[in-house]
């Protein structure tokens, strides 16, 4: 009888290491995810800000062309600006398919991505 209750016994502790064993992996699988996601994002945004900050600095250079070709300065300022404004209306009506899909299929490949 204490053969059996040893047997047991020890059938419980091993269920109870796995189940341990299993929600650290569960756990660890989750940081990874993560961690391959955000450094995936934070890259991205590293690049965007440099490109956007390259893209500030031109505008201005051309703003300040075009207006010197127009006569008046802030002609210039006033063109670039507008130019904007239509891509940002484009980019409104177009968010869903262009922006927000794409973004959302990323972070999923990412977090279903077998290591």
């Amino acid at each position: 009888m204490e053969n059996n209750a040893s047997t047991i016994e020890m059938l419980f502790e091993r269920a109870e290491d796995y189940t341990r064993t299993t929600v650290e992996l569960a756990k660890l699988n989750a940081v990874d995810k993560t961690a391959d996601v955000m450094s995936s994002l934070l890259s991205r945004l590293t690049v965007s800000i440099v490109f956007v900050l390259f893209a500030f600095l031109a505008n201005i250079g051309l703003s300040l062309w075009i207006g010197e070709l127009l006569g008046k300065v802030y002609y210039g300022f006033f063109i670039v600006s507008s130019v904007y404004l239509l891509v940002a209306i484009v980019l409104y009506l177009f968010k869903d398919q262009w922006l927000k899909m794409p973004i959302s299929n990323f972070i999923i490949v990412k977090m279903l991505k077998k290591s």
